[in-house]
């Protein structure tokens, strides 16, 4: 029996593991690390001379409502940070964390683009009307900023925080890619009109997300493909964003003619469509296909699992030599 487990932990797990990074505690330290966030925003958020600058900005109560629920993750991106960064056997994470303007600009487009075409599909077929509201250059630049807040912490969360324990435990990588996918979809289960549908078509985005990260070491490209799908059928064309519709977009859509089609749900929108699971999934399908015979780009823990073999074994070799 001792004999399979050690087979056990060869095959599967990583010599520079920790504890915590068992999966289900993992999890449970994520839950953490957002509740602890989402409590420094709600104080953040409270503070007289932000409430005045962000009033300045927005038309009425409703809108600043809604805008505070895109701000609210920004505690999330002060914890985290600080969980990585001030626990030394996390700091390696941090490798991953590096900015590339070019990965940046391939997420927006895709977001944009993927988007935009589900949105455009919807309203050739006729299952959505919209009509111009309004443009407010101040405004919109302010909820850029906001959704890209909401859209990058559940970014760093999810494939940075998350991703980045399962990667320390598991030699597979199917086990950070699957698991923080499905964490991620979980997580949208209280929003308005969520479906069964919806949640695959969630899991299928962080999918492709975990994707970006493990072919490309491109965390920054998916919070841009985050913040740009959202910002798009959110901000510009006024749809549900995972059901919920804002208080404010350029185009508005007339939710009275809406009907459910190929690439759009009613309850949920855009991203509970089965056109728009069929889209992601053949992204994921084509960035697979592009790195076949590539392996992963970035593997921050490469570094502290050679030293730990190297520990093991110096250890094994005393222990030998007594």
């Amino acid at each position: 029996m001792k004999e399979f487990i050690n087979t056990f932990k060869t095959k599967f797990l990583r010599e520079c593991r920790k504890i915590t990074d068992f999966f289900p505690i993992a999890v449970l330290q994520m839950m953490m690390v957002v509740l602890g966030g989402s409590l420094i925003s709600s104080i953040l958020l409270k503070i007289p001379a932000i409430i005045e600058l962000l009033s300045s900005v927005v038309y009425s109560e409703s809108m600043l409502e809604f805008l505070n629920n895109y701000l609210v993750f920004i505690g999330i991106w002060i914890v985290t940070l600080l969980v990585v960064t001030l626990a030394p056997a996390n700091r390696p994470m941090l490798k991953g964390f590096h900015f590339r303007f070019k990965g940046f600009l391939v997420g927006l487009l895709l977001g944009f683009g993927a988007n935009g075409f589900a949105i455009l599909m919807s309203w050739l077929a006729g299952d959505i009307k919209l009509s111009f509201s309004g443009f407010d250059f101040v405004v919109l630049a302010v909820f850029a900023i906001s959704v890209f807040i909401q859209s990058g912490a559940e970014e760093i969360t999810g494939r940075f925080y998350l991703y980045q324990k399962l990667r320390r435990r598991y030699r597979s990588p199917l086990v950070a890619i699957l698991v923080n996918s499905l964490v991620f979809s979980l997580m949208h289960r209280s929003n308005p009109g969520f479906t069964f549908m919806a949640g695959r078509q969630i899991f299928r985005v962080g999918l492709v997300f975990s994707l970006m990260v493990y072919y490309y070491d491109n965390l920054w490209g998916a919070m841009a493909f985050h913040a740009a799908w959202n910002y798009t059928q959110n901000i510009i064309f006024g749809l549900p964003n995972s059901g919920i519709v804002s208080e404010y977009s350029i185009f508005a859509l007339e939710a009275a003619s809406a009907r459910n089609g190929l690439f759009y749900n009613v309850s949920f929108g855009v991203e509970g469509s089965i056109g728009a699971t069929l889209m992601l999934f053949t992204i994921a399908a084509v960035i697979i296909f592009l790195n076949r015979n590539k392996s992963e780009r970035n593997d921050v823990w490469a570094e502290a699992e050679e030293k730990a073999i190297q520990k093991t074994q110096l250890t094994q070799q005393n222990s030998t030599d007594r």
